[in-house]
């Protein structure tokens, strides 16, 4: 997810402060991990130095001067065409798991152990998601589907390839 992207996108609805779209954020998007201060004002000031966001004010405070942030034309313009741009899908043509899979083969390591051992891992997490759906609100049951689907179809490959480890032992002798 780009982060820049997404301030823009919450900066529309009307200039800012950074501590505020920070909270804007995490109560937004409920990630597992909730951005740091830091990625917010370093994300501000490169939005700013391309003209991407202006300031809209500033307030003395306790600590360091607030700044109050807004959109720009340009901003709205870039915000336009990342929501409109189609993500590319993950192919995941060659990842870990198979590479591990194929070097347990060649060296006589039990491949069905490695399978096995992510096939838990993969249950474990999909048992864990499947309880913050059940106790969450509309966004977090959204998100948790999304995992879930991926997960669902990393179970049916673990499983075929687990049907198909002789053929693939055979395939990688000499």
């Amino acid at each position: 997810m780009s982060i820049a992207n997404t301030l823009l996108g919450l900066l529309e609805s009307g200039p800012k402060y950074g501590y505020d779209l920070k909270r804007l954020h995490d109560e937004s998007f409920q990630q597992d991990r909730p951005l740091h201060y830091g990625q917010v004002y370093s994300t501000l000031s490169r939005l700013l130095r391309n003209g991407l966001v202006e300031e809209k004010g500033i307030e003395p405070g306790d600590g360091p001067d607030r700044k109050r942030y807004a959109i720009t034309d340009a901003g709205v313009t870039n915000v336009e065409e990342w929501l409109s741009t189609p993500e590319n899908p993950s192919l995941y043509l060659q990842n870990t798991l198979y590479t591990k899979v194929v070097l347990a083969l060649l060296s006589g390591r039990s491949a069905a152990e490695v399978l096995d051992a992510q096939r838990a891992e993969h249950l474990r997490a999909m048992r864990e998601l499947t309880a913050r759906k059940t106790g969450g609100d509309l966004a977090d049951q959204l998100i948790c589907d999304h995992a879930l689907f991926h997960l669902e179809a990393d179970l049916r490959w673990l499983e075929l390839t687990t049907a198909r480890l002789d053929e693939l032992a055979g395939a990688l002798k000499p």
